[in-house]
């Protein structure tokens, strides 16, 4: 990726400041010429796809979607139909999900973003809907043959404002078909389904 200069310079001084500690960024140890190349370097691996990415490819397309919703633990789901359009965007760093369905009557859009971080070498997630003013934020792995992830968030019910540890489960078959499962458990409770999305391809 290429930035402009100045944009460029400024990354490299944040960097320079916050690496001071680094002994490989040591000042008594290399100049300022080679600290800023080191820095260039670092950044430029942070901010470039690669692999990490790639394995996302599967799910780029557009999809229906079966979405179920368990409105208490032991309870048959509710279920709805929708669609879902997922592409790469910001130069193939994430991929964004857009969601529309009907509910009881009513539109339900939602949009999610997957993405993979070079620095700390996880995956993540964000979603946000007209259901709820929070923005959900996840974070955790994809297994190495690019078919499993599972990422963990905590955030506060609709109902009490207190925190539910969620779990995102994420399955990718061979053709891009996925299933999205949500699980959550309260406090001290024993973890259960709250919605899962099914989604079958539709065009690439």
């Amino acid at each position: 990726m290429k930035t402009t200069f100045p944009a460029r310079s400024a990354l490299f001084g944040a960097l320079l400041l916050a690496a001071t500690a680094m002994p490989w960024l040591d000042a008594a140890a290399a100049d300022k010429p080679a600290r800023a190349a080191a820095a260039g370097q670092a950044l430029d691996k942070a901010m470039t796809p690669g692999e990490g990415q790639k394995r996302l490819e599967p799910m780029i397309g557009s999809f229906d979607v079966t979405v179920l919703v368990w409105p208490a633990p032991g309870k048959p789901p509710l279920e709805y139909k929708g669609s879902a359009v997922n592409t790469w965007v910001l130069g193939g760093r994430y991929v964004q999900t857009m969601l529309s369905t009907v509910m009881d009557g009513e539109a339900f859009d939602g949009i999610g973003y997957y993405g993979y971080d070079n620095t700390t070498k996880t995956y993540q997630a964000s979603w946000m809907d007209n259901g709820s003013t929070a923005i959900g934020w996840y974070r955790g792995t994809l297994d190495k043959a690019g078919r499993s992830a599972v990422l963990n968030s905590v955030q506060a019910t609709s109902g009490d404002g207190k925190p539910l540890a969620l779990e995102l489960r994420v399955s990718i078959a061979d053709g891009g078909d996925h299933v999205t499962q949500m699980w959550g458990a309260p406090a001290g409770g024993k973890a259960f389904k709250l919605l899962e999305l099914r989604s079958v391809r539709t065009t690439k």
